[in-house]
């Protein structure tokens, strides 16, 4: 039971919500725009606001999802692993050639689920870090720096080891966002060129 939940925990995470959207919607593959990334930030980039909604929630959905698996099956084992399994299929997933997001929005719904409190520094941290700074990944990166810290500074956790490959990993995947800024072309959130990546939808009645 516990290993065909955790296969199911990644094949749950492995629907390409991002690319489903864009190919149904706007019949292109996401992932030859904009940053070429199937995630949120690039759906709002690339599709628009109702697009990148739309990802958001499922995405956040299919975290939330894994990890309440073993509270389903009242199962005396960590949520947190099961949604993290969701993560890594989102990032990583078997439908969409294992091209796929970079974790945020399907973490935030795993810790919305598995440690309510953990979600909520995570997040504000995410947020603020990105208003600060007007840079998305760094507030993405900022998640995983938060969830380690608070992990060190807690009595009451013991994921400070997971937590350190988890911000390694966050770091690993947004790789090409600190390549593009030591280049001096990595785009801010309020970089007014990015409208000329949308694209409209294949059915111009049809707005998202």
């Amino acid at each position: 039971m516990l290993w065909l939940l955790l296969l199911s925990s990644y094949l749950i995470g492995s629907i390409p919500t991002a690319l489903i959207v864009g190919k149904l919607v706007y019949g292109v593959d996401i992932r030859d725009h904009g940053s070429k990334n199937p995630g949120a930030t690039n759906t709002l980039r690339v599709l628009g606001k109702g697009s990148a909604i739309i990802v958001v929630l499922v995405d956040i959905g299919k975290g939330a999802l894994a990890a309440y698996l073993p509270l389903h099956f009242n199962l005396d084992v960590e949520p947190l692993y099961f949604g993290l399994m969701a993560v890594v299929g989102h990032c990583y997933p078997i439908f969409a050639g294992f091209r796929g997001g970079k974790a945020i929005a399907t973490t935030a719904g795993t810790l919305a689920v598995a440690n309510f409190p953990l979600a909520l520094i995570a997040y504000v941290t995410f947020f603020l870090v990105i208003f600060l700074t007007k840079y998305v990944f760094f507030g993405s990166i900022s998640v995983g720096l938060s969830l380690l810290i608070y992990s060190f500074i807690s009595p009451q956790q013991d994921f400070e080891l997971i937590f350190s490959f988890f911000t390694l990993f966050l770091i690993y995947l947004h790789r090409s966002n600190i390549r593009n800024l030591i280049l001096g072309i990595e785009p801010k959130i309020n970089d007014k060129n990015l409208i000329n990546d949308r694209i409209p939808p294949k059915n111009n009645n049809f707005k998202m």
